[in-house]
């Protein structure tokens, strides 16, 4: 990994105080419309070398990555996608359980050349993924995992008896219109609640986000998500049975939020689990925290150390 790459980035993030939504993907990026079975997936593609795969979450699209697309493209070929249904990514009815979209993502990479790639997740993300590397284990070298855990995996029955995640269920035709109009209300609730420091999170990126999410379809599709999750569960446990993965994975908590036992989930499903934790941070790891997680993200990838 190129030092100055990463001190261009951490500048960048520094410049744009914590609006890192708003901070532009590097110089020379570039979008394509990929098409799929049964989507369309914008995908944002900057660098040259290895690749490396980034995927975000519910109430984030691909934009999450700019600070670290900016760190890696000096010696990494960028790969962001928005996910099925989400950002600028076709809207389709289904689709949205995590097998699906992992072959999504398997599709985009086929199109674009790559043939293995690291990984960096975030949420959702996690959950496609892990759909990801069991299914094609020899397309995934390396894999960050952050703050989620993993549908039908190690304490997940747990999760959901947190009252924090009433969302899961939270869908359906009058839903839908309650949130209509809305959608910066309903993602409010997401960014002050699982946060460590609300205000971390400021009104640009909360504008951003709240006007993606009011796109046509945005918010029928994020419900679909969550909706896909027992589905996702069914299929992660026959993922386990297979084996679990044999790739270095490095499991990211936020000190306020799922901390060092989300590595004790992942172990669940791989061997070589390496735990971190970001000090300061809730879910929103890369709102909050920019800068030390792009720092551990980038020194992990180099080196498969913490240093």
């Amino acid at each position: 990994m190129k030092m100055q790459g990463i001190l261009l980035a951490l500048a960048l993030v520094a410049g744009a105080g914590l609006a890192h939504a708003i901070v532009p993907f590097p110089n020379g990026t570039r979008t394509e419309d990929i098409r799929t079975d049964g989507a369309v997936i914008h995908v944002r593609i900057v660098g040259h070398g290895p690749a490396v795969v980034m995927l975000h979450g519910f109430g984030d699209t691909g934009d999450m990555w700019a600070p670290l697309a900016a760190a890696m493209a000096g010696d990494h070929t960028v790969v962001v996608p928005d996910l099925r249904g989400m950002g600028l990514s076709s809207h389709p009815e289904g689709g949205y359980d995590k097998k699906t979209q992992a072959r999504d993502i398997a599709a985009v990479m086929d199109k674009l050349g790559i043939a293995h790639a690291e990984l960096v997740t975030h949420d959702i993300g996690n959950m496609v993924g892990y759909a990801l590397a069991a299914q094609y284990r020899d397309r995934v070298t390396k894999w960050v995992v952050m703050d989620a855990p993993l549908p039908g995996i190690g304490s997940w029955e747990r999760q959901l008896l947190n009252p924090l995640v009433w969302h899961f269920n939270f869908r359906g035709p009058d839903v839908e219109r309650l949130v209509s109009g809305r959608e910066r209300i309903y993602l409010d609730r997401f960014y002050n609640e699982l946060s460590a420091n609300p205000k971390a999170i400021d009104e640009a990126t909360r504008n951003h986000y709240a006007k993606m999410y009011a796109r046509p379809h945005a918010m029928h599709s994020a419900f679909n998500q969550f909706a896909a999750f027992s589905q996702d569960a069914v299929d992660n446990v026959a993922f386990a049975a297979q084996g679990k993965l044999a790739i270095p994975v490095l499991a990211i908590g936020g000190e306020k939020s799922y901390g060092l036992a989300l590595a004790d989930d992942v172990r669940f499903v791989a061997t070589d689990v390496t735990p971190a934790v970001i000090p300061g941070a809730g879910h929103w790891i890369m709102e909050e925290q920019p800068a030390a997680a792009v720092k551990l993200i980038c020194t992990w990838l180099a080196s498969g150390s913490l240093g």
